[in-house]
């Protein structure tokens, strides 16, 4: 499969910090071909912080992936966000805009990525509500398949359910092999089997990160540490099923300076012969369980 074409964005990303934003314009590293940051950190920002965003977004791809909107929630979708998100977006010119298939507020934030039941009627409220996100942003949106450690009234299988949504709500898949992974141990599913079952053609770009090991049948998403083999792996194996696609490594706190970027913590590219990074990796002191859901949602 090639669809090189067809994706918003090439090669390999990475999360702009505020942090580091000072030497990112002084000097772009070579090997970052596309940026993401999440909106709400980034919407109504001005001052000396939003020219330097700005003059980033007019000279580089980025991408936008969201923390807030929620979209398995029972509570009305938030359109005067959507809105506001809608200018911000096309001030910029974001190349695709990518949310959790999760849930985080109910009458109130709840400061964490919530599973949706695994359910026909939940199918259908999801969808419904990504159709209506697509009617107001003008522009298809892609959702990512999370991590969860429960799974409330369960019907249906996680492939199931994910692939239903992406039918019936026609959207994109961000991928998150990490996320696979960690579900994988945490609910005994194979991996490879659940990659097999993804629509490689709804893929709009990749995740890759580390997870905690809690316990040997414990795995916590954290994105703060360097990524382990196995998930490398499940990452060229996705490459070989469908192609290479554009992939982006989170790393969401424990991150090492800048300038040591190009000494071999991220590759150069995404393409090489099997795709994949070129087993460079964020170095830094292992990841902080106790930093888990506000650290990876950190500016």
């Amino acid at each position: 499969m090639n669809r090189q074409a067809d994706y918003p964005v090439h090669g390999a990303g990475l999360g702009l910090r505020r942090s580091f934003i000072d030497a990112v314009v002084e000097q772009l590293p070579a090997q970052v071909d596309f940026w993401e940051v999440a909106p709400e950190n980034w919407m109504g920002v001005g001052g000396r912080q939003g020219k330097l965003f700005r003059s980033l977004t007019e000279r580089y791809p980025f991408v936008c992936h969201g923390l807030s909107l929620s979209i398995g929630s029972p509570a009305p979708l938030d359109e005067v966000f959507l809105k506001r998100l809608k200018i911000f977006l096309n001030t910029h010119g974001i190349r695709t805009y990518t949310e959790h298939l999760s849930y985080c507020s109910d009458d109130g934030h709840l400061y964490d990525l919530m599973p949706i039941p695994f359910t026909e009627a939940a199918v259908h409220h999801v969808s419904n509500r990504i159709k209506r996100v697509q009617d107001i942003l003008e522009r298809p949106i892609a959702l990512e398949n999370v991590s969860y450690y429960a799974a409330p009234g369960k019907e249906m299988d996680e492939i199931d359910f994910l692939t239903a949504v992406l039918d019936e709500a026609n959207c994109g898949l961000h991928l998150d092999v990490n996320n696979i992974h960690v579900n994988s141990i945490n609910h005994r599913y194979n991996a490879e089997e659940f990659l097999s079952r993804l629509p490689g053609e709804r893929i709009v770009y990749c995740h890759v990160a580390n997870h905690y090991e809690q316990a040997e049948d414990l795995r916590v998403d954290t994105h703060g540490a360097d990524v382990i083999d196995p998930v490398w792996r499940l990452l060229e194996s996705a490459f070989d099923r469908f192609g290479v696609f554009p992939t982006l490594l989170e790393r969401h706190f424990n991150i090492p300076p800048l300038p040591e970027l190009p000494h071999g913590h991220l590759s150069g590219t995404v393409l090489q012969q099997r795709g994949g990074f070129s087993g460079g990796q964020f170095s830094g002191p292992e990841a902080n369980p106790e930093g888990r859901a506000l650290a990876r949602h950190g500016p």
